[in-house]
């Protein structure tokens, strides 16, 4: 498959001037025409461009001609006949001269044109692309920003670009010294930004858009997408809900709008809804956040959680660049557990033993000598490396630039053999112009990931990986005396019997995921017209995945257990789009874009499994050999999504503003009906800086009021969760299996779309000279028709349905900030972002509570989370405790007023929604050499841990737990201790506040000290330009959170009903990194 990609790509990039000049015939019919018509015909219908001088050759003969299908000689000899001008074909390039010139070449008169690069201090600027315009020549500046060019026509134009400065185009005019000042780009103004179905520049925005550029994407290293974008877009909430390797984070923008369905924002990848998880980081461009609805509603359905659009890099005129970069890391565990060691261990033991059975089990002979013994965290988890690496190629000339880049990333676990996540990538872009009015765009990634990772969370009593760890006691070793695994269950007669071993677990169980993933992207642009441009796209994505998973037969208990899921996902779309754009009297300008889009997704999978293996050689490699094989499981499913949609932009002088938006989708996942959805959107912008009354504020250099209303959708269901379904059921009938059919348990629903409307008001300032920019934005989003399961009566012969329930309120203020402090040889940007959000339930069906799912986790079973309206969503239900009893038990407050403790009694004990979340990012640096740094918080939200919870109140079963436990404990000494007495007693206890913990926390989340390398100063030739750093990660965080992480906080995923949970999930990790980026 890449082999074929590559061949494609080459033959694309392939463009030879002789093949295309001997090869390409023309056809055409000519009367009585000019030589400058007849030319320009030439131009249109090929990728010949015509270069003269226009006092040296008379165009204006008029000339005839029938050809059909000559070469361009011939039709040239043809054409020139008689006329007194030669011409020369080179690459596409056809020259024309006086008869009597000797060589067009040699005719041409050039010179050396030398000069200096400086910013607007005066200070050198090493590294500007200087480029003779419409050609490939050029070269990079030095160190003390000086050029050279030789052999520069006297009439040609040089262009000076560098990152973060305006692009300056200066004609040669026949000068041997041309010296630039260049100036830095204006913060934000005049940015291009990506807003869906087109471009826009940010200072003609009337919506909420955050934009992140790929100097700041690439700052840190970042092994997703997701986490790259964490403090840099305002209203943008980042969780890394888990540090296992490969996994993405978890977003939210502006709160969470949904019950049943996703509250992820929808990732647009070069135009099309992609998979963030396959993007190399070091091939983004920019990144641009869509927030509200005025943004978003042009995406109709997908939209109610904001829209994340990735455009990858392009190739551009000029010089070919290779680029490599490439990164080491060393990931630790960010902190361990303080957990009890042998001593302790034996101690807490034989209090409990002596408070249930009236008896020690540990002599104190035994307790004198023993040791430390086995620190179960320090032997399994580990240092673990990191490996990535990218290269990119990009170029081109006028008519086609490319840009090709490959990457590898390799992350292993730090648990002992608990495998790797490895991704290979391969991105290619290539647009070519066919002509004038023809264009062509070919976008494709490939990406293979491999996924060999144990999953360490959850469990309880020691059946979870992450568990077993802290849970196995430090008396114990993972093996006997023969080498063989020691079995923990029998260790001690009151030892938990779900208790792994965990070295025995990691060295006896793989688990591989695997797939393959391509989006492929062909469009056609025709611009019949200057101001009209209609482009065809086609875009198929395509995943193939596999999950194996092996217990071996060496494993305790196991007699050998594989298990295998193979699917397909084929996702196709076809896209129209019309966009005029026009200016009129210098005054109006108006963009107007309608779009035609049809998507269909199909997706299939295949399961089998079995269990008893007389040997290891097969693993998940021929299930037959299994002595039971269970019965296959396979599933299949089908959507489409037709929409209809159209934009209007309009400015009066740049300072008056106007957006209008309308998109139609119609779902096959709805009934009849209901199948369609409508969203209009708009939006007014009024510069106020542009006013004559502002003239004399002269440290304003930018003040924008925005004002916004729009909707947008969610479907929040599966394909067929409007039809009625049949179930396969299999039974028993005179000892013969048989398989039926029998109706679904869940009722189909007469269902309507989410919708959310949203409200916005925001306020842009630059000041002087927008080297100061604040913007702020205060929103108010309501979703209605929210959708979820209700119960329904066993009368009716089902057991749910799913409605549509009721309405959910989000509303905030965003705040971002972006300064440059200080220029020159020290330079020092600062950016800043601050965001509030406050959820409320406004509305739910017959006014009912929703609650999550129940957790059993032996110390307690219960539901956690709860849906109430006037309440925040998934806010944490329980009891609240007061103090403990004469035994040593907790006491639970009677809310009711009626006598003892029932569910009547329970409240609000918790909220896992954050007052405010904020980022501080700084840039300094000093001649070559640089320091970044990024802080990151989150301030108010709660946190239930079921991980402290499970691990340190079941005292009864002789597994480890924190060391607090024994020097904390209730006695009749101690009757305001932390924990209750230790005994099975307080393993019987209500979910309360006791679980609940403080989540805030602000962390250091990057540093690094980066040296550019003034290669041409030192006489280095093997590159252009370099960067050597290091860097760190997570290295400090504050937190009153006593477990391993903070951030760590949500058992939720991208759903909302068990958000704030921590249950022994994969920890955070620190780390150190040493990075290189060449520039060939």
């Amino acid at each position: 498959m890449r082999l074929t990609f590559l061949l494609i790509v080459s033959g694309l990039l392939e463009v030879s001037a002789s093949v295309y000049s001997q090869q390409t015939k023309l056809s055409m019919s000519l009367n009585n025409v000019t030589l400058e018509d007849a030319f320009r015909k030439i131009e249109d219908s090929s990728n010949f461009v015509f270069f003269y001088n226009a006092d040296q050759v008379q165009l204006d003969q008029r000339v005839s001609l029938n050809a059909e299908n000559k070469s361009i000689d011939e039709i040239l000899t043809d054409l020139l006949k008689d006329k007194a001008i030669s011409y020369k074909v080179t690459d596409r390039r056809i020259v024309l001269y006086p008869e009597d010139a000797a060589n067009p070449l040699v005719s041409q008169q050039s010179l050396t044109v030398k000069g200096k690069v400086t910013d607007s201090s005066g200070a050198p600027l090493p590294g500007v692309t200087v480029i003779v315009k419409g050609t490939t020549q050029g070269m990079i500046t030095d160190t003390n920003g000086n050029y050279s060019l030789a052999n520069v026509p006297i009439d040609a134009t040089l262009v000076f670009s560098f990152v973060g400065m305006k692009s300056q185009e200066m004609p040669v005019a026949g000068k041997n010294n041309i010296n630039i000042t260049m100036a830095e780009e204006t913060i934000g103004l005049d940015e291009v930004v990506a807003i869906g179905y087109g471009t826009m520049k940010k200072s003609d925005l009337t919506g909420s858009v955050s934009s992140v550029k790929s100097d700041a994407i690439s700052a840190f290293p970042t092994p997703t997408v997701s986490q790259a974008l964490q403090g840099r877009a305002s209203g943008v909430q980042v969780i890394q809900n888990t540090g296992q390797p490969g996994a993405a984070p978890q977003i939210r923008i502006r709160g969470t709008n949904s019950i049943k369905g996703s509250n992820g924002p929808i990732w647009i990848i070069d135009g099309f809804p992609g998979d963030q998880n396959i993007i190399n980081v070091n091939d983004i461009e920019s990144i641009e956040v869509l927030k509200d609805a005025s943004a978003t509603a042009i995406y109709g359905s997908r939209g109610a959680n904001g829209v994340i659009i990735v455009t990858t890099k392009r190739g551009k005129a000029g010089i070919t660049k290779v680029d490599y970069s490439g990164t080491y890391s060393m990931q630790t565990l960010r902190k361990k557990l303080d957990l009890m060691d042998s001593k302790e261990y034996m101690t807490f033991v034989n209090i409990q033993q002596l408070n249930d059975e009236g008896k020690i089990y540990f002599s104190e002979s035994e307790i004198n000598n023993t040791g430390k013994g086995t620190d179960w965290q320090d032997l399994m988890f580990r240092t673990a490396p990191v490996h990535d690496h990218s290269l990119t190629v990009s170029g081109g000339n006028e008519k086609t630039q490319f840009s090709v880049g490959t990457g590898y990333f390799d992350q292993e676990g730090i648990m002992l053999k608990s495998g790797s996540y490895q991704r290979i990538s391969l991105r290619a872009n290539v647009n070519h112009d066919i002509s004038k009015k023809f264009s062509i765009a070919y976008n494709a990634i490939l990406s293979q990931l491999d996924n060999s990772v144990i999953n360490g969370s959850g469990g309880m009593k020691g059946d979870g990986l992450f568990t077993s760890i802290i849970s196995t006691p430090p008396t114990l070793t993972p093996y006997l005396d023969d080498g063989s695994y020691r079995d923990f269950r029998t260790a001690y007669p009151f030892i938990s019997s779900g208790l792994w071993n965990p070295v025995m677990y990691v060295n006896e169980t793989t688990r591989n995921i695997t797939s393959d993933k391509v989006i492929a992207t062909l469009s056609f642009t025709y611009k019949p017209i200057d101001d009209l441009a209609i482009k065809i796209s086609g875009n198929a994505q395509n995943s193939n995945y596999r999950t194996d998973n092996y217990q071996s037969t060496k494993y305790i208990g196991s007699a050998g257990v594989a298990s295998i899921s193979t699917g397909k996902d084929l996702d196709l779309n076809t896209e129209g789009i019309v966009t005029y754009q026009k200016k009129f009297n210098e005054k109006h300008d108006l963009t107007f874009t309608g779009v035609l889009t049809y998507e269909q997704a199909v997706s299939k999978a295949l399961g089998a499994s079995g269990s008893g293996f007389l040997s290891n050689i097969y693993e998940t490699y021929n299930i037959a050999a299994a002595s039971i094989i269970d019965i296959p499981s396979s599933s299949y499913s089908k959507w489409s999504l037709l929409s209809y949609l159209g934009r209007i932009n309009y400015s009066f002088k740049s300072k008056y503003l106007a957006t209008v938006s309308f998109r139609a989708d119609g779902s096959s996942r709805y009934s009849e009906g209901n199948k369609w959805g409508f969203f209009p959107s708009g939006a007014l912008a009024w510069r106020i800086s542009d006013e004559s009354f502002m003239d004399n504020i002269a440290y304003v250099s930018n003040l924008k009021l925005r004002v916004g209303y729009g909707e947008t959708g969610s479907t929040a269901i599966n394909p067929y969760s409007t039809l009625s379904m049949l179930s396969t059921e299999k039974t028993v009938f005179d000892k013969d299996l048989y398989t039926y059919f029998a109706p679904s348990s869940t009722y189909p629903g007469d269902l309507k779309w989410e919708t959310t409307a949203q409200t916005d008001i925001g306020l842009d300032i630059g000041l002087f000279e927008n080297r100061l920019n604040l913007t702020a934005d205060y929103y108010i989003k309501n979703t209605r028709d929210l959708l979820n399961s209700v119960q329904m009566p066993r009368s009716t012969g089902y057991n749910s349905t799913i409605k549509n329930i009721g309405k959910i309120q989000n509303k905030g203020l965003d705040l971002q900030l972006d300064a440059s402090i200080l220029e020159g040889i020290f330079k020092w940007n600062l950016s800043a972002n601050l965001s509030f959000n406050r959820n409320k339930v406004i509305k739910l069906h017959e006014g009912q509570d929703v609650t999550g799912s129940n957790f059993d986790i032996n110390v307690l079973s219960d539901y956690i989370n709860l849906v109430r309206e006037g309440e925040p969503l998934g806010v944490f239900y329980g009891y609240k405790e007061d103090g403990y009893d004469e035994n040593g038990h907790p006491v639970y407050l009677d809310l009711d007023g009626v006598e003892g403790i029932t569910s009547a009694d329970k409240t609000i004990i918790g909220d896992p929604n954050p007052n405010f979340i904020y980022s501080l990012n700084s840039g300094m640096s000093y001649k070559n050499f640089e320091l970044n740094w990024f802080i990151q918080g989150v301030q108010g939200n709660d946190i239930y841990s079921l991980s402290i919870a499970s691990q340190n109140y079941v005292h009864y079963l002789g597994l480890n737990m924190t060391r607090d436990v024994l020097y904390d404990h209730w006695t009749a000494d101690t009757p305001n201790a932390k924990y209750p007495k230790i005994s099975d007693e307080s393993a019987s206890l209500k979910s309360s506040n006791r679980f609940v913990y403080d989540g805030s926390y602000i962390r250091l989340k990057d540093v690094q000290l980066a040296y550019n390398i003034p290669a041409k100063k030192l006489g280095i030739r093997a590159f252009k330009s370099g960067k050597v750093y290091v860097s760190g990660q997570n290295l400090i965080t504050i937190t009153n959170y006593k477990w391993w992480d903070p951030e760590v906080n949500s058992n939720g995923g991208d759903t909302s009903l068990n958000q704030g949970i921590d249950y022994f999930t994969y920890p955070t990790l620190k780390g150190v990194t040493f990075g290189i980026k060449l520039e060939f």
